[in-house]
């Protein structure tokens, strides 16, 4: 069940074990049990300090991680956590063994401080990249808080459960049996909406201190912007919501060259990884209310914490977020078959019927993944031909399981828990036509992430930062790079180019001012 390289990848990180581990399984007759019971017991063979008892368990087939003196365990796994959960997995028996999960003193606080109950679930898919960082978050706090406990149900081998809690979209977390939150979250934001403050987190000393240079932004644009200006010999910061941007919710990157394939999410540990070979101080976690020059002519970037950072320059480079088709029934039921991301919610429609809306690269790369799992997939777009680049309309014409529709203007979205069917008006015939369908993927472009900066900078119509060719606001001393910007193309490389113009020429204008 491991591959050579995963055995060799975790006989390393087993010895780093503080403490021996115990795995208590909870096992029956069928199938799924025997997978478990195969996954565990190699798991154990590769380190001495690892032994596996039996119990009964709330949940069969499962297993639970403790130590020797640990009297009930805290993790759980209903499932084999490989694919994107395997990182989880490994963290967690290090944690649990002793090693210091890797939060703030704040938060980590906020945790001890939690004096009630808390026992989470969160429903996951191995392909999904948004949800190790919230059953990793989970199980920080489970480390941390004994009175918190948690366990990741992986969807692919409790289908049955999840088809009963209606559950179309991961991570979906349930907390003491109640659905309680969706999507990406981080161990901040968690805490945050269990204890109702408005505050968990603020920033370091360190970032108090005034920057040459302060990024906004935590995508591949930003990180190559931090890498440039510290090269420089600046003083960097950098400032974001989460570290990753687009790229996590990418499943494979053909397109950058030298590298012919990569998956989203090791690109930017790699990207991560490079930029802090640097001395580029980073505050995440943070979102950016407002930013303005003070009388000094540097710049105030206030964050929703409430701290304000000072900085000579600064470089945005928030991206893009997926763009909404705002139609009847798509807000109604987003996550009940309306959906975003097909690598983290497509194996959750595996053998039904779905759509795609957006004929560009992402709706087409989006139906050629669905058309992996799903029945059939259809996909629709609003103009009277595929924009997609011609290797990848190729690819999804070799497709016997896939439809396409042009001159489709996409018109409502019908389902009362989940969706049922949508209708779509034929633009050469003026026809309304329904389709029966399980799930329904919304793939037509990206609105820039700039919502917060429309009475200080200039914007395009479609809400963008307008820049020269130095990568220059309206506002000297401002630098913009990436999707958030009225750049032509959208796409990694070019932010990355972006990041370094943005990066040079904020290093002219500190040596000029």
């Amino acid at each position: 069940m491991l591959d050579d390289n995963l055995v060799v990848s975790l006989k390393q990180y087993l010895q780093l074990l503080k403490q021996d581990i115990v795995i208590v399984f909870s096992k029956d007759d069928s199938e799924n049990s025997e997978k478990i019971s195969e996954f565990i017991n190699q798991v154990a063979q590769l380190s001495p300090k690892i032994s596996i008892e039996e119990a009964k368990l709330k949940r069969t087939p499962s297993f639970a991680i403790k130590t020797k003196d640990q009297e009930k365990p805290k993790i759980f796994f209903a499932g084999i956590p490989l694919g994107h959960e395997f990182e989880s997995f490994v963290l967690a028996l290090l944690q649990v063994s002793g090693h210091e999960p890797k939060v703030s003193p704040e938060v980590k606080a906020q945790i001890l401080n939690i004096d009630k109950d808390l026992e989470f679930e969160t429903y996951a898919s191995l392909t999904c990249t948004n949800c190790p960082d919230v059953v990793q978050a989970l199980n920080i706090m489970s480390v941390i808080n004994p009175r918190i406990s948690h366990t990741m149900v992986e969807g692919g081998m409790n289908k049955q459960e999840v088809e009963d809690l209606n559950i179309m979209a991961v991570p979906t977390v349930y907390l003491n049996g109640e659905e309680w939150s969706d999507g990406r979250m981080t161990v901040e934001e968690i805490v945050n909406k269990i204890s109702d403050n408005e505050v968990v987190n603020k920033v370091s000393k360190e970032m108090q201190k005034k920057f040459d240079v302060l990024i906004i932004g935590g995508g591949p644009a930003a990180a190559t912007s931090a890498i440039y200006t510290a090269r420089k010999g600046l003083r960097v910061g950098l400032v974001a919501d989460r570290f990753g941007g687009q790229p996590l919710e990418t499943l494979g990157i053909e397109n950058i060259t030298g590298t012919p394939y990569i998956e989203g999410e090791p690109f930017m540990k790699n990207i991560y990884a490079h930029m802090n070979q640097y001395p580029v101080h980073v505050a995440e976690g943070f979102k950016v209310e407002n930013v303005e020059k003070n009388q000094e002519d540097d710049f105030e970037v206030t964050l929703d914490s409430e701290d304000v950072l000072t900085s000579e320059s600064v470089i945005v480079a928030t991206g893009a977020k997926w763009k909404k088709i705002n139609i009847p029934g798509e807000i109604e039921l987003k996550n009940k078959g309306v959906a975003y991301c097909p690598h983290c919610d497509g194996p959750l429609y595996k053998g039904k019927d779905v759509a795609v809306i957006g004929g560009g690269n992402s709706g087409v790369e989006a139906a050629i993944d669905l058309a992996g799992t799903s029945k059939h997939v259809t996909v629709l777009e609003y103009g009277s031909e595929l924009m997609a680049d011609k290797v990848l309309q190729d690819k999804l014409r070799s497709l016997d399981n896939v439809t396409i529709i042009t001159s489709a203007n996409t018109k409502e979205i019908h389902g009362t828990n989940k969706v049922q069917s949508f209708t779509y008006i034929d633009r050469t015939t003026d026809k309304e036509i329904t389709i029966d369908i399980d799930g329904i993927f919304i793939q037509i472009g990206l609105v820039p992430n700039t919502q917060w900066l429309e009475n200080t900078v200039e914007l395009n119509e479609g809400k963008e930062i307008k820049v020269d060719h130095m990568n220059q606001t309206t506002i000297a001393g401002m630098f913009a790079a990436g999707d958030c910007t009225d750049v032509a193309y959208k796409q990694i490389v070019i932010a990355m180019g972006a990041g370094a113009t943005a990066g040079l020429a904020a290093f002219d204008y500190l040596i000029t001012k």
